[in-house]
């Protein structure tokens, strides 16, 4: 229980160091507090403040270096692979054109994971693929969240490819589509993403359709790159579906 708690404090103070960061707390008129300081300020032992500027470093947000103290390194440095790093980035201010980027790596990789799965899914992948479009029809009746049901889905396809390296993208894939389904689904007009558009990419799955499967989600992820594109342009997106 000790353990717990202790590991509950050290992230803690990791979410409010790494929010401070990205938000641009600490610059050349601010620098970076010192150990004692953050001690005092947090309530925190220096394990434990060691520890969460240990996972910043790690996150490339901190440089620390004996005897010359922790400075917060240039944004070009920090690892916006990291789920945390990518959702504090999200929540600073929103950025469609970071969200733009990252749809395009989203592009490049779910038509594949989405071919994948309909060669390798197995059983159990395949109902994890149903459970999460039998939510998003119940979150089309107002049973369930449509965020978090829509997120099921795409994490559940990423799983299903068979590949280690897709599946360990769900994380971040999770973390950008918090921000990015809100945005295209306003874009929209609409409150809830197409549960037709998804059940096409799941039944050319469930079909072991290859082809048809990479063309649906290609096909929704073009039309999110095409919304998210005319608000980081701060055009209305006419042409899109």
């Amino acid at each position: 229980m000790r353990n717990s708690l202790g590991r509950n404090f050290t992230f803690g103070i990791l979410q409010q160091l790494g929010q401070e960061i990205v938000t641009g707390a600490y610059g050349r008129s601010n620098p970076f507090p010192t150990e004692a300081e953050l001690c005092k300020r947090l309530g925190a032992s220096r394990s434990v403040l060691r520890e969460a500027v240990k996972m910043l470093t790690a996150k490339g947000l901190l440089r620390a270096r004996p005897r010359q103290g922790t400075w917060v390194e240039p944004e070009e440095n920090w690892n916006l692979l990291d789920p945390d790093v990518l959702r504090w980035l999200m929540e600073r201010k929103f950025s469609a054109q970071l969200l733009l980027e990252f749809t395009q790596i989203r592009l490049a990789m779910e038509p594949m994971a989405a071919a994948l799965a309909a060669r390798h899914a197995d059983v159990a992948a395949k109902a994890k693929i149903r459970q999460a479009m039998e939510r998003m029809k119940a979150a089309d009746k107002g049973e369930d969240d449509p965020l978090t049901s829509d997120i099921a889905f795409h994490v559940a396809i990423l799983e299903a490819s068979g590949n280690r390296f897709y599946a360990q993208l769900r994380d971040i894939i999770e973390a950008a589509l918090r921000t990015s389904i809100q945005l295209t689904n306003r874009r929209k007009g609409v409150r809830l993403a197409s549960v037709a558009d998804h059940q096409k990419v799941a039944d050319a799955i469930f079909g072991g359709d290859i082809e048809g499967a990479r063309q649906s989600m290609h096909a929704l992820m073009m039309e999110a790159m095409t919304l998210i594109e005319a608000a980081a342009n701060g055009t209305a997106a006419e042409d899109a579906v």
